[in-house]
């Protein structure tokens, strides 16, 4: 008889599954592609998924010069603001944080962190002759919720890195300080993004649910929805952990490469009542062709890709109307 095959339930690409510290990314890498000096991500709200219209202009797509109907996520995106400017350094531990300057004064950003009573342009005119003294600057931005209608009002505060030098990366933060930064600053249409989320939480499941093991006979013995082996019989006691057992399922963060940005919008496109389980839509919003992790109202970091596609023709979609909402 042939070999029959069985090859092991569930991805071991993400190990552990466990729960994610707090409900939106920390970003790791970011790209290196960009020349001028901004800003490498942003952040918004998912608002929830919608059915579109558009006008096929790919050269190579069997559909080309026709409407095709698009399944596109929509997220809101109020302006974002800088609490604070971090400067590092390469000491034998890796690269550390040295000193940081905090110039968000904002009553919400209060709710978050403890500002600092001290004035901050001391310190910034003290650092600016010692610029090359430092390997790398970053930026703490925070979020502005109470714009939006989800009812929240504490801001997300998180670090994001900036393109260019030294110098042209802390002229870009000193000019921004106290201002608003939009998201058509940052991202454009027709661009490509990463986007890091936290996925939607589903609680402790079983094995069947988690990781999709086979639901044994009912004559078996002691259980049916487990798995059919825990270990060898050489190693009674002790049960490796690539074995499917219950657990910690969703709210775990992850990683979605190259999503395409159909559309930057400052339009109304609100129904009567708003969006299901959102709301009304009161800041520019973006479009992002498929699905996108989370629930709605949560945070999705959106940055600039790391292994962009160069082949993506200009202006390959053009969105024409929404169908469903």
């Amino acid at each position: 008889m042939p070999t029959t095959r069985n090859p092991r339930r569930g991805s071991m690409q993400f190990w552990p599954r466990k729960r994610a510290k707090r409900p939106y990314a920390r970003i790791r890498e970011y790209s290196r592609d960009k020349k001028e000096c901004s800003l490498l991500g942003f952040a918004g709200y998912k608002v929830g998924m919608v059915q579109l219209t558009a006008m096929d202009n790919r050269p190579t797509s069997m559909t080309k010069g026709e409407e095709i109907i698009i399944p596109a996520t929509i997220i809101e995106c109020p302006p974002i603001r800088i609490a604070s400017i971090r400067f590092y350094k390469n000491t034998s531990n890796g690269l550390n944080v040295v000193t940081e300057i905090f110039v968000g004064n904002e009553k919400e950003l209060e709710k978050k962190i403890k500002l600092s009573k001290k004035s901050s342009e001391t310190k910034i005119k003290e650092i600016e002759g010692k610029l090359n003294d430092f390997n790398d600057i970053r930026a703490i931005v925070y979020t502005k919720p109470g714009m939006t209608g989800i009812g929240k009002k504490k801001p997300e505060v998180f670090e994001t890195m900036l393109s260019g030098d030294n110098n042209s990366k802390f002229a870009y933060l000193k000019e921004r300080i106290g201002k608003d930064i939009a998201v058509d600053n940052i991202i454009k249409e027709g661009q490509t993004v990463d986007l890091h989320a936290i996925t939607k939480g589903k609680g402790i499941q079983g094995p069947v649910k988690r990781f999709g093991v086979a639901i044994r006979s009912h004559k078996s013995e002691k259980t049916k929805r487990g798995p059919g082996s825990l270990s060898d019989w050489c190693s009674q006691g002790q049960i490796m952990y690539r074995v499917a057992h219950a657990g910690q399922m969703g709210y775990h963060q992850r990683t979605e490469y190259n999503k395409l940005v159909l559309k930057i919008g400052k339009d109304s496109i609100n129904t009567k009542h708003g969006f299901e389980h959102y709301g009304m839509i009161k800041n520019p919003y973006i479009m992002i062709i498929g699905s996108v992790a989370g629930s709605n109202k949560r945070l999705i970091r959106i940055n600039h890709p790391i292994r962009e596609k160069k082949k993506l023709p200009e202006g390959a979609l053009q969105v024409k109307n929404i169908l469903s909402k």
